[in-house]
């Protein structure tokens, strides 16, 4: 990995990894391994859930040292292999709308020279304050870390 950014605006937070390994490496790294690399230092996810297809149910739970236990659900919006993965809170499986609702999340793949990606991840929230609030409970740190395991991941496989 030789590259990292992250920026703001209004409504958006946006973080950036290079990786040193192709887009379908990275891809299948980000779905067959997420337990493996999501959550932010010290925090385990030892249960996640899958269906990668528009209307498929994402369900994760993050477990902190102290054993807290952090569960997420949603649903994936879009899946193109090898290019792009978007899921939100704002619903349930069966279209069911999810009172919670918090941001949506779009990350693509993007092939870059020397067999690199670049691996773009967006958190799309629906309000400025939610914005604020998700930056202020860690984002770039954990979302950051996440992403340099996942880097890393990839990059051995």
């Amino acid at each position: 990995m030789s590259a990292q950014t992250f920026s703001r605006t209004e409504r958006e937070l946006v973080l950036t990894r290079l990786i040193d390994a192709a887009p379908s490496r990275v891809y299948a790294t980000w779905i067959g391994r997420f337990t493996a690399w999501w959550g932010p230092h010290g925090m385990t996810t030892p249960r996640c859930e899958m269906e990668l297809r528009p209307g498929g149910v994402f369900r994760t739970v993050m477990r902190a040292p102290d054993g807290t236990e952090y569960p997420t659900r949603g649903v994936f919006l879009e899946v193109v292999p090898d290019r792009r993965i978007v899921f939100t809170d704002a619903f349930d499986p069966g279209w069911r709308p999810h009172p919670g609702i918090f941001f949506t999340a779009i990350t693509t793949f993007e092939p870059r020279s020397g067999g690199q990606t670049l691996l773009t991840a967006r958190a799309l929230h629906w309000t400025a304050e939610s914005r604020e609030k998700h930056e202020q409970m860690g984002f770039q740190q954990g979302w950051g870390e996440s992403l340099d395991r996942l880097a890393a991941l990839a990059a051995q496989a």
